[in-house]
């Protein structure tokens, strides 16, 4: 793929890959500037829920004017499969910055307000992350945070009453199965409950507390124990973890 076509986007380099698809450099010659291509792998191609997801995460992450939030450029299609066109981000994902050992007090308030600012934003918009987690988040070397992949994203539209009606539907296909990252889920998307803003709150604070100790707090040998441990055991506490 490198040095081939996408629409007008000229490919430069691969930047990543995972199960579902890559991440690639590629250069804008209409506007003369880098930008980063996310399409699906050659498996995930023919996976009409995945187009459909890849292009749900253009859709919900353009509406977002953020710093903080990764910026949407385009769409397109080639050969009948989608690709989303963004800014490119020069950087490393917060995994990679938890890994490197303990983040310094004064690191971890300030990636905190980024994220909770960009989540606050994004919640004003009506739309919930629901995959928020370290992978999907860059930190560039100036600092600067990057939420990405809003695939799974979901719009909520509040309710007049009390704070237990404001909620949609959980984070179920038609086949049953819930979607998101275990390790990161909320009590309510770990039993495929009604969810709402606060179910990112959850999913940070476990992304911070992370950050503090080091540890994941309710990380368990097998998925199931850990959604156990998120529905039912409290974390360890900051003092003693």
């Amino acid at each position: 793929m490198i040095g081939s076509r996408l629409g007008p986007y000229e490919i430069l380099q691969m930047l990543g890959a995972g199960g579902n698809g890559e991440v690639y450099r590629a250069k804008d010659p209409r506007l003369k500037r880098e930008v980063a291509i996310k399409v699906l792998s050659l498996e995930s191609a023919t996976d009409a829920e995945r187009q459909k997801r890849l292009l749900h995460e253009a859709e919900a992450a353009s509406g977002l004017n953020h710093p903080n939030i990764l910026s949407i450029y385009d769409i397109g299609f080639e050969n009948g499969n989608p690709y989303i066109v963004s800014e490119l981000v020069e950087g490393e994902s917060l995994r990679k910055v938890i890994q490197r050992g303990t983040v310094t007090v004064k690191k971890l308030l300030d990636i905190a307000t980024q994220i909770t600012d960009a989540m606050a934003a994004a919640h004003q918009a009506g739309i919930i992350h629901r995959d928020l987690k370290p992978e999907n988040i860059m930190v560039t070397g100036e600092g600067r945070v990057k939420i990405l992949d809003f695939g799974l994203a979901k719009e909520w539209i509040p309710k007049v009453g009390s704070a237990q009606e404001q909620t949609i539907s959980a984070v179920v296909t038609e086949s049953g199965i819930i979607l998101g990252t275990v390790r990161y889920m909320s009590p309510e998307q770990a039993t495929a409950g009604n969810i709402d803003f606060r179910s990112d709150q959850f999913s940070c604070g476990t992304i911070l507390y992370e950050m503090a100790t080091g540890r994941h707090p309710f990380a368990r040998k097998t998925n199931v124990e850990t959604l156990a441990a998120i529905v039912s055991e409290d974390p360890e506490h900051l003092g003693t973890a």
